[in-house]
């Protein structure tokens, strides 16, 4: 079994999660709280509201794995880690 450093494993998964944020984000418009000028409105408990509210969400979740995947590789490369 080869042997694997700590800062291997950290490229890998900062490289992973930067793929798979930003293919998140490639198809999810940013979440309203980032958007100028007018932004999309439902009334509360309706359907619409809580599609806005994943929408919301799984944008947030595009951008923080973005941000870790960005983070851990520069964490390895200046030898922090």
């Amino acid at each position: 079994m080869p042997d694997v450093s700590p800062g291997m494993t950290l490229l890998v998964t900062g490289l992973g999660c930067l793929w798979m944020g930003w293919l998140i984000l490639a198809n999810v418009p940013l979440p309203r709280q980032l958007r100028r000028g007018p932004v999309p409105r439902a009334e509360k408990g309706t359907p619409e509201a809580f599609g806005l509210f994943w929408l919301d969400q799984y944008a947030w979740f595009g951008i923080t794995l973005s941000a870790t995947g960005i983070i851990l590789p520069a964490l390895v490369f200046l030898k922090l880690v």
